[in-house]
């Protein structure tokens, strides 16, 4: 019998030993290499999303460039995210056969996707397609947009929030300035005007004189609205003593019927879409009327060449809404945010104050409620009156009755 040499059995262990080690060294450089890809991506998005001077949209593009060099197959991958329906994806992206997912999640909302692709073709994996540490390291990422698109927003309503309160004072500072205003001119316009009306019954008069007193006369009328209208600009607050229970529906048609004329002469079509099943509101039915009617004339002005005025009442468990949309010249998101500003408007000298979008709003806060413009340019506006609902003004009378004895 043939006796194996020793050496040669060892030799060939050994060779198989060191294949396996080579093999090993080898497998631990790949997925050592794997995870420095990894944790070089997540720090460069880290940085990225911490980038002050960039918008939502540049950091996510960013974030997609250093998406695919993290894969292992980086030169076939292609990176995309979608956010509420909208796409953003990386240069040359192409849909593949091959892909992986992770849902991007805001608190428990499900906001979209963020996915990786391998392009069709010569695409020649030699291990599994994708790792699981890669799923874990796309949750992640998702995980990571998610907590932007939160922050994002959260400034937003910060924004607005800051907004609202510097308007707020704003509003506060001016009325009281037009409250003082206008009673400082309110009694020498009358003088004014009272005098210009006494010497015009004057015996002789030339009739240039008569006409220059007939233009003093409509400048003194004229100037004597404008102080009505900071009167009411100032005095907001309903009055106690005239909050009542009121139907919305019937002031809407009421002050529709009033309006039908102007509506008509102007070629505006008016339909209303009331909601038969509106509970009653406590309100100042005065105030209320006056928010209908600027509301009104300020959508029959934005159709000069006419259109539609649509007015719309709803409710849910807490609020009660009325709805003025015209299809109007429309807003910039510029002039949005300028509209309720007060002596701020568009009109022509003489054609308008700048009070009546600003007296609105401040009835309508006065009330407890809030409102909101939505408008396209060329396409029309659209004003959300939000009213709290309440049962009846019993309260309000038991308190003023309690207050006169």
């Amino acid at each position: 019998m043939k006796k194996t040499n020793s050496c040669d059995t060892s030799g060939l262990i050994k060779a198989e030993h060191d294949a396996e080690r080579i093999e090993c060294q080898e497998a631990i450089t790949a997925k050592l290499q794997e995870r420095v890809k990894e944790l070089t991506c997540l720090y460069g998005i880290a940085q990225i999303i911490s980038e002050p001077d960039k918008s939502f949209k540049q950091k996510l593009m960013h974030i997609l460039m250093i998406l695919a060099p993290a894969w292992q197959y980086s030169s076939y991958a292609s990176a995309r995210i979608i956010i509420d329906g909208e796409a953003y994806q990386h240069p040359d992206f192409q849909e593949g056969m091959h892909r992986q997912v992770a849902p991007i999640y805001v608190t428990t909302k499900n906001r979209g996707i963020v996915e990786i692709h391998y392009k069709d073709g010569n695409f020649p994996p030699k291990r599994k397609i994708f790792l699981k540490e890669e799923q874990h390291l796309l949750n992640n990422i998702a995980v990571q947009i998610g907590l932007m698109i939160e922050r994002k927003e959260a400034q937003e309503i910060k924004s607005e929030l800051q907004d609202q309160l510097i308007r707020a004072d704003r509003l506060s500072a001016i009325g009281q300035l037009a409250a003082g205003v206008a009673h400082e001119l309110n009694e020498p316009l009358n003088t004014i005007l009272g005098f210009a009306q006494l010497v015009v019954k004057t015996q002789g008069l030339p009739d240039t004189v008569k006409a220059d007193l007939a233009k003093i006369t409509d400048a003194s009328l004229h100037a004597r609205s404008i102080i009505r209208e900071l009167l009411i600009f100032a005095r907001q607050s309903p009055s106690p003593h005239s909050i009542t229970t009121i139907r919305l529906n019937r002031i809407v048609e009421d002050e529709l019927g009033l309006l039908e004329s102007l509506c008509l002469k102007s070629y505006v079509e008016v339909k209303h879409i009331l909601d038969p099943n509106v509970p009653e509101i406590v309100a100042d039915k005065s105030k209320i009327l006056q928010v209908i009617a600027n509301l009104v004339v300020n959508a029959l002005q934005s159709m000069p060449e006419g259109g539609v005025l649509t007015l719309k009442t709803s409710f849910d468990k807490d609020n009660v809404f009325l709805i003025v949309e015209d299809t109007g010249v429309g807003m910039s998101d510029e002039l949005k945010r300028k509209i309720f500003i007060p002596f701020f408007t568009t009109k022509d000298v003489g054609q308008g104050t700048g009070l009546g979008l600003a007296v609105v709003h401040g009835i309508v806060s006065s009330h407890g409620g809030d409102i909101t413009v939505e408008s396209e340019v060329g396409k029309g506006s659209r004003f959300i009156i939000k009213l709290p609902r309440q049962q009846s003004p019993e309260r309000e009378v038991t308190q003023d009755n309690a207050s006169t004895k």
